[in-house]
């Protein structure tokens, strides 16, 4: 029986989830074709879905890939991700019995991936929790759109070189599923919440700043420079070809240190 597109953009986001591939790697439709056994058409069908799902992009003139979140969408993955993990618990109400023994049942293999050493599962277990528990909490759109989510934080994690712990995960995990077991929405509302801000505070994001920083970083002043202010000025706003030479500071000249020194005065 032949695999269906379906079938070939599962496996790529099972993989993804998995962290078995990177940010940036190429999904060459006839490689994947000879794996799958199966024409490019579905295969090209296959990364046309998962495109539209945000997992992978495509290149006109080189191909498809599997996406490289920038930093901005990579705080708006986790921002998305807490409002619908948090409001799904907060809108979801009492979990049921059988539901509960199946979010156990994952925490076991998550525990078990956990002291093991096969790197794929445990990050697979994961992330696929969250999943599980949309699907527990009686909502099978989100959980869709959870596995997206969480496609996507993996490949952030592994770009953004992640240093949070997986036992320190599946540990935020085991407290979720006990406040939801005791039925204490707010508090497991509340772990979510706390556990969605460590896994993104693991990662090495730069802060949000000045759009002209690395411009100011680069033509800041050099350390032990005999240029004086009007010299700087003047470096910056004509050629090199026109370039004075540097004049001796004079008393009235402001010191180096003065903030008007500083090329982000001057753009």
């Amino acid at each position: 029986m032949s695999i269906s597109a379906s079938e070939i953009s599962a496996r790529i986001v099972e993989a993804v989830m998995a962290g078995k591939l990177a940010p940036g790697s190429r999904l060459g439709e006839q490689q994947l074709a000879m794996l799958f056994d199966c024409s490019r058409t579905i295969v090209r069908e296959a990364l046309t879905r998962l495109a539209a799902r945000g997992i992978v992009t495509v290149s006109s003139r080189r191909g498809w890939f599997v996406i490289e979140p920038s930093e901005d969408e990579a705080r708006e993955a986790f921002e998305a991700r807490r409002v619908i993990e948090v409001g799904l618990i907060r809108s979801a109400g009492r979990i049921e019995k059988p539901a509960l023994r199946r979010l156990k049942l994952h925490l076991q293999r998550e525990q078990a991936a956990v002291q093991g050493t096969d790197v794929g599962t445990r990050s697979f277990l994961l992330g696929d929790f969250h999943v599980c528990l949309a699907e527990c909490l009686g909502n099978s759109l989100l959980a869709d759109t959870l596995r997206d989510f969480t496609a996507r934080t993996t490949l952030i994690a592994m770009l953004y070189q992640s240093t949070h712990d997986a036992a320190q995960s599946c540990g935020d995990h085991v407290r979720i599923v006990d406040a939801l077991a005791r039925g204490d929405a707010a508090q497991a509302e509340a772990l979510m919440a706390e556990h969605i801000g460590t896994v993104q505070s693991a990662l090495r994001l730069q802060a949000r700043s000045d759009p002209l920083a690395h411009l100011r970083d680069a033509l800041a002043p050099v350390q032990g420079g005999d240029l004086n202010d009007k010299n700087k000025a003047h470096v910056l706003h004509t050629s090199p070809r026109k370039t004075k030479a540097p004049r001796k500071a004079t008393p009235s000249s402001p010191s180096p240190d003065d903030s008007s020194t500083y090329l982000g005065a001057l753009l």
